[in-house]
């Protein structure tokens, strides 16, 4: 097909009803799909990073990742100027994709061709559009031409994408575009609520209901998954969000401190009170006070808290007086709070008062390949804290991190990645440093029955043909392929059954059984 083929496909999409995630694949694809390049990514500015909205020929780990423009000086320079920047195949200047091109385990990438235009919208910086290429000198004058084409379209497909988002806005059953850019500022300013998952666009639309209101919210989720997080964007998008966050340990408060931590104290109230004190519901006057843990409450502490939910008055310790404050509770658990005031361990008094609007934050083993988002956005990290040129995931890992469990959720992620970090550090060579599996460390955490089977697996491998013939991601693929199997079976062919079953979203479940060719 020729040039033109292309931009006219680009240019009757924007006359398509599409949402905005399917819009930017379709250009990405479409570019190229007509320039000659293995790897294109769309990016949008978020402060000062930029955050990859689509790509193609990257490896799905870069979805997550975000380029800090002061660590990536070819993507500071293509943000800077305003048509095509094209790098010399022999640029000293470190290329942010090395290592992250789909495919490519082995070698460093450190000649091919690159270039870049920075996409602007209603007159200010919205991104950039990037094209490399494995095998340097294939970017001509013709090519810069056509890319400077493609990146005045990519104007267009963003501001239109803009528009529909603008326009979804006034439909009840959508997320408002306000909130959400609210909801983007705080991911940015402390930790991505990174996630593409069923699971996790639920949890994003709940947030956003219930965020302007003045309800009580109680998050519950497992250790690890984010509880914080989520009290951080419900304050960040209420008309509290110039006032106080306020953050109290529940687990951390010991039963005498609980009334001068809570509600403060007064001069000479206590042995050691050598001055008067706000407690934590004054210092949230106005804003949210955030009760974490707030299972671990005692039962003396629970009706004291109680108390004040009830009247909204506080009294310093050793003082006569009341205050009216006016604060905006979230409270957090990783226990079953409806489960232990049945068990008479909790108030349900204080459970009702709490649980005004209830928020089920997912555990990472039922959000697909969020994991994988998760992965990028912590190697990132990991590679600017270590001072690395390039860090990556190495053969297998991806379909390690995908299958195991995550007990510990997002934070054991986060702590694993860390470890293997220093470890492939320490191990590796060159500029770019590669995470292997012995560096994730994960079989022997693998589920008792998965072990099992790779082992096995592994054991007649070394048997019946030379050592390394069968792979990782082989052995997982005939665990995986075998389980889904059985309980099909159980389930009676019924997809969405055995998808429930497995604590698989129906889109996963399906691209799994298309992989696994048993579709």
């Amino acid at each position: 097909m020729e040039l033109s083929s292309f931009l006219l496909a680009v240019i009757e999409d924007l006359g398509a009803d599409l949402d905005p995630p399917t819009r930017y694949t379709r250009y990405v694809n479409a570019l190229v799909a007509a320039l000659p390049g293995n790897a294109c990514a769309l990016l949008k500015m978020e402060g000062k990073a930029l955050k990859p909205l689509a790509v193609h020929g990257l490896t799905p780990d870069s979805l997550g990742r975000r380029f800090e423009l002061s660590e990536h000086p070819r993507l500071n320079a293509i943000v800077t100027y305003r048509g095509v920047t094209h790098f010399p195949n022999k640029s000293t200047l470190p290329d942010p994709y090395d290592g992250l091109l789909e495919g490519v385990h082995a070698g460093d990438l450190n000649v091919h061709d690159c270039m870049g235009c920075a996409l602007h919208v209603n007159g200010k910086l919205w991104g950039a559009i990037t094209l490399d290429s494995l095998r340097a000198g294939v970017f001509d004058a013709r090519v810069e031409r056509a890319m400077a084409m493609f990146a005045r379209l990519g104007e267009a497909v963003v501001n239109v994408a803009g528009l529909s988002e603008s326009a979804a806005a006034w439909r009840p059953d959508t997320l408002n575009v306000k909130d959400l850019g609210m909801l983007e500022a705080v991911q940015l300013a402390r930790h991505d609520m990174i996630g593409d998952s069923d699971a996790m666009h639920t949890l994003k639309r709940e947030i956003q209901t219930v965020s302007r209101s003045q309800l009580a919210v109680l998050v519950h989720g497992e250790t690890g998954v984010g509880k914080e997080l989520v009290a951080q964007a419900l304050h960040a998008m209420s008309d509290r969000a110039n006032l106080p966050l306020v953050v109290i340990n529940c687990a951390a408060l010991p039963d005498q401190l609980i009334e001068s931590e809570l509600f403060g104290h007064v001069k000479g109230a206590f042995s050691g009170a050598d001055n008067n004190r706000q407690g934590k519901f004054e210092m949230a006057n106005g804003g949210t006070l955030f009760l974490d843990e707030v299972g671990e409450l005692s039962a003396s502490a629970q009706a004291k808290l109680l108390r004040v939910l009830q009247s909204g008055q506080v009294q310093r310790v050793g003082s006569d007086r009341e205050h009216q404050v006016d604060v905006r509770i979230v409270a957090a658990s990783n226990r079953d709070l409806a489960a232990e005031v049945k068990a008479g361990r909790f108030r349900a008094d204080l459970y009702h008062r709490l649980c005004v609007y209830p928020l089920h934050i997912p555990p990472l083993r039922e959000r697909g390949d969020d994991v994988v988002l998760l992965a990028g956005y912590f190697l990132e990290q990991n590679r600017s804290r270590l001072g690395l040129r390039n860090l990556r995931l190495g053969r297998g890992c991806e379909a390690a991190l995908k299958h195991y469990s995550w007990p510990g959720n997002v934070r054991e992620l986060e702590h694993t990645l860390g470890r293997a970090a220093l470890k492939a550090r320490r191990d590796g060579l060159g500029a770019m440093v590669t995470i292997e599996l012995e560096h994730l460390d994960l079989l022997s955490e693998l589920p008792t029955q998965a072990g099992a089977v790779i082992n096995s697996v592994n054991n007649a491998a070394r048997i019946s043909m030379p050592m390394g013939e069968v792979s990782y991601r082989e052995a997982i693929d005939g665990f995986s392929k075998n389980l889904i199997q059985r309980v099909l079976v159980e389930t009676q062919g019924n997809r969405a059954a055995a998808a429930r079953q497995l604590g698989l979203d129906s889109g996963n479940f399906h691209r799994m059984l298309k992989r696994l060719e048993l579709l």
